[in-house]
């Protein structure tokens, strides 16, 4: 396709590197909430280099390093963005851990901090751990000083949880989940339960969860959509609390770039810093979908130009 020009209020990127997420995939499926009109190209978070400005574009600048989360395109040579979407490099920060930085570590900083209001010596239980989200989740649960229990579906899962810092993992093909949280809690349960993955493991955790717990609800990786009996959170005093950051963004937009701020401060204080499972030419995208719908990546899978 012909390279676009960026209209008022837009800039034309030249695409160094665009990470794949679990929306990417829907999207080609059909199956996303958002439905762009066909033909469009995919990828929906990279970062690159401004090679074009549109009229009234004044916070970046022609040439600068930026990373972006916008619907599609990233998964191309060049693409237009948003000016208002688009979040300059902290200093330091690469093109890969640009492109993987935005949509993993926004999603678990709303969800953590405020939906979750999780707080210094509490008991954080991430489910799917070994994810782009789910890593994200630990690095900012033990930055506040939670206690961070990791679940995951592999031992080699299990162990990168521990990498980036998880007190306890659970191997939840091997165990009976709740018993297991049972066990690292004392009989307690987790303060937060950070759910990226629905499906059969829903009720178990939340069966398990503290009094006054919060259930955060980020996604549905496994497929089936739970459905939890409602005298569970009665009886536990408990939350269940709905995660959409794109929204929130939306609806917030002080709230969010403060958040962003505090992101990127953290990043270049060596607190955060994206698991990356690996890097791929963007003419291999075909294979790397095939990764990514297997769910074999161990945190963020990174397209490069």
């Amino acid at each position: 396709m012909p390279t676009a020009q960026p209209k008022a209020g837009e800039v034309l990127l030249e695409i160094k590197a665009a990470s794949l997420n679990f929306a990417d995939l829907l999207i080609v499926q059909n199956k996303y909430q958002h439905k762009p009109e066909l033909p469009f190209v995919p990828g929906s978070e990279y970062a690159g280099r401004i090679v074009a400005v549109g009229e009234g574009v004044t916070h970046v600048a022609l040439g600068q390093d930026v990373a972006c989360l916008w619907g599609t395109g990233g998964f191309g040579t060049h693409t237009i963005a948003l000016a208002a979407l688009c979040m300059p490099l902290p200093p330091g920060m690469t093109y890969v851990d640009a492109a993987a930085f935005i949509m993993t570590y926004s999603t678990s900083h709303h969800a953590l901090l405020d939906r979750g209001q999780l707080k210094s010596g509490e008991t954080l239980l991430v489910l799917g751990a070994a994810g782009g989200v789910g890593t994200a989740a630990i690095q900012i649960g033990k930055t506040v000083g939670a206690r961070v229990i990791a679940a995951a579906s592999t031992d080699d899962k299990c162990e990168l949880c521990k990498e980036q810092g998880a007190d306890v993992a659970i191997n939840y093909s091997q165990v009976n989940l709740r018993e297991a949280i049972n066990a690292v809690t004392g009989g307690k349960g987790p303060d937060v339960i950070y759910d990226p993955v629905g499906g059969g493991f829903a009720e178990p955790a939340f069966r398990s969860i503290a009094w006054r717990g919060r259930y955060l609800v980020i996604g549905f990786a496994a497929g089936p959509i739970p459905s939890l009996p409602l005298n569970l959170p009665l009886l536990k005093g408990a939350a269940i609390v709905g995660v959409f950051w794109g929204n929130f963004a939306r609806n917030e937009p002080k709230a969010n770039q403060a958040m962003i701020i505090e992101l990127g401060r953290w990043y270049e204080e060596g607190k955060i810093k994206p698991v990356i499972d690996r890097t791929m030419p963007m003419a291999e995208l075909k294979a790397a979908y095939a990764q990514m719908g297997s769910r074999s990546v161990k945190g963020k899978l990174v397209m490069v130009n």
